[in-house]
This record gives structure tokens, sequence and C-alpha cells, in this order.
């Protein structure tokens, strides 16, 4: 048997090769996005309900079911991070995310970028990139930049670099295409748990804005912020965060 790590970067592989065909195969924006949802969400489950029968799933593309609240070990999975950058051929910043809490802790992880042939995981970490030499780079939405990611650039001297899905922002952090990844606009557990689990195996810096602890497979899985960055930035980074909240 294989272990959990190397199943959810299976699992991951797997789905994102099923959306690179759909992908392929064309259509209407909205009815891709639609298509890749559920495509990517149905053959997940069935390897988990085929691999470990007696997990618990939180995924975004089902209704949340309470039973997951007394299991040990809890998949919590978004089968299609970044709908709109998949919609939108040929944009590689979407993302298949496959995490797994066991008793309360967030132990295994796994990002696809499928469109960019890689698979990153808590199986086989990469090794931490050196740092880069100029301003730091600071990753944003694409589409729905914040005020509070504008400010913190601005405090830090810190480039903005726009990207697509979660998934994409905080493995370009891992592998040393940017510096910090600061969300402030509140995500669900399935946007943050995967990328998370990888960053932190890859020896990132991973927390609250506030550098408190990430949590998972809470009753309500909604997060206000996540940090993911550089070990060495993320002082200066928490510093500022609580600044601005008066903390």
């Amino acid at each position: 048997m294989i272990s959990d790590d190397a199943a959810a970067a299976e699992i991951a592989h797997l789905a994102g090769a099923r959306l690179l065909d759909l992908r392929a195969a064309g259509g209407p924006a909205d009815q891709l996005k639609a298509a890749g949802d559920r495509t990517s969400h149905e053959l997940i489950i069935a390897e988990l309900q085929r691999r470990f029968p007696d997990d618990a799933v939180l995924s975004e593309e089902a209704a949340d079911d309470p039973v997951r609240l007394g299991r040990d070990r809890v998949w919590i999975i978004d089968p299609l991070d970044g709908t709109r950058e998949f919609s939108e051929p040929p944009r590689e910043d979407w993302a298949v995310h496959v995490a797994l809490v066991v008793a309360g802790e967030l132990t295994v992880g796994a990002v696809a970028l499928p469109a960019r042939g890689l698979v990153l995981s808590t199986a086989d970490a990469p090794p931490m990139p050196a740092a880069h030499q100029g301003p730091l780079r600071l990753l944003v939405s694409r589409t729905r930049p914040t005020e509070h990611a504008r400010l913190l650039a601005e405090q830090l001297d810190a480039e903005l670099v726009p990207m697509g899905s979660a998934g994409a922002k905080a493995m370009a952090v891992v592998l040393g295409e940017a510096d910090i990844y600061a969300h402030s606009g509140g995500q669900y557990e399935w946007d943050s748990a995967a990328p998370v689990a990888v960053a932190a195996a890859a020896g990132m810096h991973v927390s609250r804005l506030d550098g408190s602890p990430l949590r998972y497979n809470q009753a309500n899985p909604w997060l206000p912020d996540v940090l993911i960055c550089r070990p060495e930035v993320a002082p200066r980074v928490i510093d500022l965060c609580r600044d601005a909240d008066g903390s």
C-alpha cells in the first residue's frame, strides 16, 4: 500500500489529467467551468472512496457532512481551484488540491498545476529555493486585488504579482517565483489546506496573518486569512499585519 502522501499526489495528478482532456475538448466558458468542477470532484471522490472507504471528505463541490467532525481522518479537497483561469486557455494559474487532516492536524497535501505539468506534494517536497535578489514579490488576485495587499506592498517596498488561484499563488512561493502570499479576503479550508501542507513541508512559513496557527476540519470551514511566505520575511509581514489590525 502506498503512503497517504503518495496517494494524494496520484489523485491530484489523475484529476489534473482529466481536466486537461476536458479543457482540450473546448466549449463555452460557463460550460467548461461547470464540467471541470463536476468532473474533477467525481474523480477525486471515487478515488478516495476506493482507497480510503472509512475516511470523511470536505469538498468545495459537495454539501458539508458534519460526520467529518467526529472522524479521525478527513480529506479536504478543492477539485478545481481557479475555475475562471481553467476556462481561459492557455492560462496556467489553476490547480487541484488534495489534503488530509489526521487527528486534527494537517499532515498531507498535494497541489497539481496541470497546465504546467507539475504536482507538488508532501510526498516529495521541493527544496527551499534561493532567496530572490531584488524587491520582494507579493502575490495578489488578478481579478480582485485588495487594499490590504496594496498597502502591504507599499510598506515592504514589494512588487505586486497578479495571479489566479490560491493554489497557484502558494506554489509560486514554494517554487521561488514569488516571496509572499498574504490573503486577507477570507477563504474556505479547501482553498488553503493542500497548499499550506505543501508549503510547510517545503520549509515555508505558514500561519494566519497575525502569526497564529491555521486550523483545519473546523465546524465552520471559513478561514479569514492566510500567510504563506519565505521564513525570513515572515516576522516583518506579521508585524505589519498586526499593526494594520491595531493589535
